[in-house]
């Protein structure tokens, strides 16, 4: 620990030691992380490539699959450069700027991933419950607006974490064991009063996490009162079947980011490495997940990428 005291000239820096007690093997864990971050920019660009060539597909859903397409990406790029340089060259320090920039784009891209699924609940529950008035409801210029409020909403709520913490005085031990900056991993390193930062910080996950998940199951306790009343089986299995890729994503996306902050927050006894191995689950599943669930259950994307992998 040693070579990780701070100079003077160091106090403008941070040190993110990525996955403490699993140092050694940084550089073999880092072979299935860079594997897994590649595949996931490799599948969601390819979808964002497709659905804009092809404007047979420039539709609501589409679009929406587009969006969730965005924001894994911005959530897997936040992290991923910056921790595989930690593991392949060593290169822990960080700036405070960088630190609390790393950690804005992080938690926007979030919060906005959380509002794309919200609107994704909406989309499917006027798809089941008014199919009739689908098209004049949900148009591509009202989706556009939904996700440009779902924007505001992300810069507005997550602006105020790092404004908060640039005001405090950090001290001299500047370690942070993790391999990205986290708001409250970032607190502990603060010799002033965090309570301000750290109730912001629960008040914003429980309101932004709370109030998403309490409008998607709205949206999908108004879709199955409305699937009970259809008597066709045929009809039945396929209202269902359209809500099937957008359930496997809530349960993939909210999971492992539900588990990582409660964890982080509680400690609940686990260790760090695997706290933080698990944490990584958030950033690396859903990217490479999310193209393939979509692409598998919507036939007319999954006809159209295959129609340009045959190409190559």
């Amino acid at each position: 620990m040693a070579s990780f005291n701070l100079t003077p000239s160091d106090l403008s820096t941070f040190i993110l030691m990525g996955i403490p007690g699993l140092e050694a093997p940084h550089v073999l864990i880092s072979i299935p992380l860079s594997m897994f971050y590649l595949l996931g920019l490799l599948g969601n660009v390819t979808v964002l490539f497709v659905v804009g060539k092809e404007r047979t597909l420039h539709k609501p859903m589409y679009l929406l699959i587009c969006m969730l397409a965005l924001t894994d990406i911005s959530v897997s790029v936040s992290v991923m450069p910056k921790a595989l340089c930690i593991f392949w060259f060593n290169l822990k320090d960080i700036t405070v700027a960088g630190c609390l920039t790393q950690m804005f784009f992080l938690h926007a891209s979030m919060v906005m991933h959380s509002a794309v699924l919200v609107i994704t609940a909406f989309d499917r529950y006027v798809a089941i419950c008014d199919p009739l008035r689908y098209t004049i409801i949900l148009t591509n210029a009202r989706l556009a607006k939904l996700g440009l409020v779902g924007l505001i909403r992300a810069v507005l709520f997550v602006l105020p974490a790092p404004l908060l913490l640039r005001r405090q005085p950090f001290c001299a031990n500047r370690i942070i064991p993790h391999m990205y900056c986290e708001n409250i991993a970032m607190a502990k390193m603060s010799c002033g009063d965090t309570t301000v930062n750290r109730m912001y910080d629960l008040v914003i996950v429980s309101v932004v996490t709370g109030f998403d998940l309490t409008l998607i199951a709205i949206s999908y306790g108004l879709i199955i009162r409305a699937v009970c009343r259809i008597s066709s089986k045929k009809a039945h299995q396929k209202a269902l079947n359209t809500c099937t890729s957008h359930i496997c994503v809530i349960l993939i996306s909210y999971t492992p980011s539900l588990f990582s902050k409660l964890t982080h927050r509680f400690g609940l006894g686990i260790a760090p490495h695997v706290h933080i191995i698990l944490a990584n689950l958030y950033f690396l599943l859903p990217p490479i997940l999310n193209p393939v669930i979509y692409g598998v259950k919507t036939k007319e994307l999954r006809d159209r990428v295959v129609k340009y992998i045959c190409r190559m």
